[in-house]
């Protein structure tokens, strides 16, 4: 059971691509959207972001995908803003589910390590 194995929990995440009073002046489409799953970005075909926006909304993914404090501003501030000054565009982060991750399937320390969970049989 997850319970008794050491590990943690990370929410899946939707990153969305909203315009709002201003116009966007980066390469930003309504609705264009991308996934995270565990660290994997996950892209539907002809869904594109710009490299520009990624870098600035990486660091802040893995914060979204862990717990917080309702009161914390990751748990309630939702829109990221494109990092070009003069663009309308922002980023809507929503969590949409959580996922399991046992420790010794994420871990790198050799006296800890499983089977990686990608290539596991997705059973615990």
């Amino acid at each position: 059971m997850q319970g008794e194995k050491k590990g943690f929990w990370l929410y899946d995440l939707k990153v969305e691509t909203v315009l709002a009073d201003r116009p966007a002046v980066c390469r930003h489409i309504e609705g264009d959207s991308f996934r995270v799953e565990g660290e994997a970005l996950v892209f539907e075909a002809g869904q594109r972001v710009s490299m520009y926006a990624l870098a600035a909304l990486l660091p802040l993914l893995p914060a979204k995908q862990r717990e917080t404090s309702e009161a914390d501003w990751m748990s309630t501030d939702a829109e990221i803003a494109c990092p070009d000054p003069h663009c309308g565009g922002r980023f809507r982060v929503t969590r949409t589910g959580k996922r399991w991750f046992g420790h010794a399937e994420t871990t790198g320390l050799p006296e800890a390590r499983g089977t990686p969970y990608w290539q596991g049989d997705g059973k615990e």
